[in-house]
């Protein structure tokens, strides 16, 4: 008899190198990495049924968005350490992890970094279909494709 996996849980390995990564870069200001894993997992779990309902790229965005502020608000309570800011240069970091994406997306081959470029901006498969001459399959199987590379040039792990 198979064990069923848990949604939230497959999501929290999903986006682990990405949870690492941040709480990585925050570490030194008081609390330890597995400290603020924890605090963002409690955040990401109050939003789970949110965040499941969502695609992957939306997905990714929203984890990084929750577990940020989580980790910013955990370390505001932190007594004797350094302060942060009232408001933290939150645009600065949004800014530079669309950046990151968007040069990765540079890197796909065509169409593929068309197919992806479009869907982020929100056509459906039948509009890029349609604007690339190709089969909605044939958008569906590329897309997925290039978002698994997508999340192994981005160090995300499924």
């Amino acid at each position: 008899m198979s064990q069923k996996i848990d949604p939230f849980e497959e999501l929290l390995h999903r986006y682990r190198g990405l949870l690492f990564t941040l709480c990585s870069h925050f570490r030194h200001r008081g609390l330890d990495t597995e400290d603020l894993i924890q605090e963002a997992a409690i955040a990401l779990w109050r939003n789970r049924e949110r965040l499941l309902a969502l695609g992957s790229v939306q997905q990714a965005a929203l984890t990084w968005k929750i577990a940020r502020n989580a980790v910013i608000d955990a370390l505001r309570h932190i007594e004797d350490t350094e302060a942060l800011p009232e408001y933290y240069d939150e645009v600065d970091e949004d800014r530079s992890l669309i950046q990151d994406l968007y040069e990765q997306i540079g890197q796909l081959e065509e169409p593929d970094r068309s197919i992806v470029r479009l869907q982020l901006e929100g056509y459906s498969y039948k509009e890029i279909a349609e604007r690339l001459e190709m089969t909605e399959k044939n958008v569906s199987v590329r897309l997925v494709r290039a978002k698994e590379r997508l999340k192994r040039m981005m160090g995300v792990m499924d």
